[in-house]
């Protein structure tokens, strides 16, 4: 699929309020305001907290206060404002409606109400180490209606791959990269039925909305590109390039999570560890050895 380029730079770091960030966040967030720098263009800070039921408020300000500390200067955010308000994803649901109207009317997307247990019975084998298996072409609806609804309801719905389509990129690190729909990934929710959008769909409107044409993220998300490129070509939208970063390790060689306290920006600062230090450390050197979530 053909990357947009676009004279004006505007690269964007969105953390999850779920918990304290970690040097690994540090350390790609780092790497996409460098990209930014470079290119004399914008960085753009949005809050992806539609998972309500992990996000806490008292993370959102550790959040910016931990990645102030440490250097980092946004030129557009939820505490400075900006010309795409709000950088907020819970405050974007009207958004992201707007988006499901446009996936529906296209017959893109149908309802599901199969739950995962569902799918992994009705799968031939499991596919080890997806975090989401691969959904059975059988259990899809044999057409897709395009009558008018009021909404989405209480109910998940699907995106259609195209199954046997290759879907290919370049990445600006890692280089080319290709998935199969319908054996490397299935098709995919992109509203929840609690109300919210999936982050692949979240995601997709708010790069498009906000501008942005680099995406730098962790090399842990190279499939959720694919899925993502996939909702670029059904809108007619052209996609971001984008730059996945190698992910952190502790020194037992597991991947950071936010459950590695002792790496938090909070418990490094609370410690009196300066952002320099942390800048220069082994730990913050690009390394392929391992995989951030």
């Amino acid at each position: 699929m053909a990357i947009q380029q676009r004279d004006i730079y505007r690269g964007r770091i969105a953390p999850t309020p779920s918990g304290y960030l970690h040097l690994g966040h540090a350390r790609t967030f780092w790497i996409a305001q460098e990209r930014a720098r470079k290119s004399q263009g914008s960085l753009i800070f949005r809050n992806e907290d539609i998972d309500y039921a992990r996000c806490k408020p008292e993370y959102v300000d550790a959040m910016i206060e931990d990645l102030r500390w440490f250097g980092f200067e946004w030129d557009e955010g939820p505490d400075i404002g900006g010309y795409h308000m709000p950088y907020i994803q819970s405050q974007r649901i009207p958004h992201y409606l707007n988006v499901w109207e446009k996936l529906y009317k296209l017959g893109a997307i149908y309802p599901s109400s199969h739950s995962r247990k569902d799918v992994l019975n009705a799968l031939s084998a499991p596919h080890e180490g997806d975090t989401e298996p691969v959904y059975p072409p059988q259990l899809r609806p044999s057409e897709i209606s395009v009558t008018p609804v009021s909404g989405p309801g209480k109910t998940n719905w699907r995106f259609r791959v195209p199954d046997g389509k290759s879907v290919h990129f370049i990445d600006y690190r890692v280089g080319k990269v290709k998935f199969t729909a319908g054996k490397d990934f299935g098709d995919f929710i992109v509203w929840r039925k609690d109300g919210f959008p999936s982050y692949e769909m979240a995601v997709v409107a708010d790069d498009q909305s906000m501008g942005i044409t680099e995406v730098v993220r962790g090399e842990d998300l190279l499939l959720s590109t694919a899925r993502q490129l996939l909702l670029y070509r059904a809108l007619n939208w052209p996609p971001p390039a984008y730059y996945h970063c190698p992910l952190l390790c502790d020194d037992r060689g597991e991947r950071l999570a936010k459950r590695h306290d002792s790496l938090s920006l909070r418990k490094l600062r609370q410690g009196g560890t300066t952002p320099e230090s942390l800048r220069k450390s082994r730990n913050f050197i690009e390394s392929d050895e391992c995989l951030v979530d």
